[in-house]
């Protein structure tokens, strides 16, 4: 079933001013992702199959011998065991002894994590330090429950969550205050944005600190000069606050799978004529059975029947063009087609060469 909204939405005007927080961030002010291995217990006969998974039965055997318990020469037949992958995002700056979400998924061919708990698990970053420790008992949405003739599964009962599950144990290297150059990095990156962002600084800080202090770099790169004797933290504060104008590049974004159409303001077409015919071909399938005359000695056997239907409907012809959204919309939404038939339109005009847009196709 497709389904598609083609209409212009007036609810926030096109010139709308955002804050340059929401477009543009601080360069090297970003999260680190941790990452570690370790078990989950206390699941209730849902866990790893050792004999399935030999890695589950080697880390549950190296860790009751860190225990002082020796099950060396012993074979293990635990279901309530699991082995995992933890991940967690450790923020910029974020001090020691600080909680942290994690993200706990099965390794192994466990069923579901529900109920389980997870063994203090050290996670690494990307050098290879340990940057935090998880524990905790998981969370899981989704559920798994198997009978002898009928199973049912709801969500994902293999992925769990463990809220401020992880403690930091060590800071990052970097600190706020040293960070070397302070460079604001756009989203999404444009000339004239970066130029509008740089002259909207330019003039708060001239008001206020009686100096410039943004110089543009480049399409995707705005740097910064702090005033002296000013609060680096207040300084950014009050700068992410400033609002500004972004621009945008022309785009259309058609998606085939589901017959979504999404159109750019600054779109236009140049005006030409559209014509989309349909052509409908139903084939019907009804066969019948043929009986034999009593005493006959005949067969009784079904007979196809086939109906095939061709109908082609005329497509009207319009004249679409605009020099805005508002009446580029119009136009198309004139032709009464399906988003099938748009997707394909906007396709041929962009083939025309009357298309002056970029037509992202997904």
């Amino acid at each position: 079933m497709f389904i598609c909204l083609l209409a212009v939405l007036t609810a926030v005007p096109a010139t709308a001013m955002v804050r340059i927080k929401d477009i543009a961030t601080l360069q090297g002010v970003r999260d680190n992702q941790l990452v570690g291995y370790g078990l989950v217990i206390g699941l209730k006969g849902s866990g790893d199959t050792l004999r399935n998974s030999p890695f589950t039965e080697q880390s549950l055997q190296s860790m009751l011998d860190s225990l002082g318990v020796n099950v060396r020469d012993t074979r293990l037949r635990t279901r309530n065991v699991a082995a995992v992958v933890v991940t967690a995002e450790m923020p910029s700056f974020i001090g020691k002894g600080s909680s942290i979400d994690i993200s706990v998924s099965s390794l192994g061919d466990a069923t579901s994590l529900a109920g389980g708990t997870l063994v203090a698990t050290p996670l690494l970053g990307a050098d290879g330090q340990i940057y935090a420790v998880a524990q905790g008992p998981v969370a899981v949405s989704g559920f798994a429950e198997l009978g002898a003739a009928e199973s049912l599964t709801q969500g994902i009962p293999t992925v769990g969550r463990i809220p401020n599950g992880g403690l930091i144990e060590r800071n990052l290297p970097a600190k706020f205050s040293q960070i070397p150059d302070l460079v604001l990095e756009l989203s999404n990156p444009d000339f004239k944005t970066a130029v509008r962002i740089t002259d909207a600084i330019n003039r708060y800080t001239r008001e206020r600190y009686g100096v410039r202090v943004a110089k543009e770099r480049d399409y995707r790169s705005v740097d910064l000069t702090p005033p002296p004797k000013v609060s680096l933290t207040r300084f950014i504060a009050e700068i992410e606050s400033i609002r500004v104008r972004p621009d945008q590049s022309a785009k259309v974004v058609i998606d085939e799978r589901t017959g979504t159409v999404v159109i750019g303001k600054d779109v236009q077409i140049s005006t030409v004529a559209i014509t989309h015919g349909n052509l409908t071909v139903r084939i019907s399938e009804a066969p019948e059975v043929s009986q034999p005359a009593p005493f006959s000695q005949g067969e009784t056997v079904v007979v196809p029947r086939t109906y095939v239907d061709a109908q082609e409907t005329g497509g009207r012809l319009a004249v679409v063009g605009g020099t805005d959204l508002p009446t580029l919309v119009r136009g198309l939404n004139r032709i009464g087609l399906r988003p099938t038939g748009i997707i394909a339109i906007l396709q041929a005009i962009k083939t025309a060469g009357a298309l002056q847009a970029e037509l992202v196709v997904q």
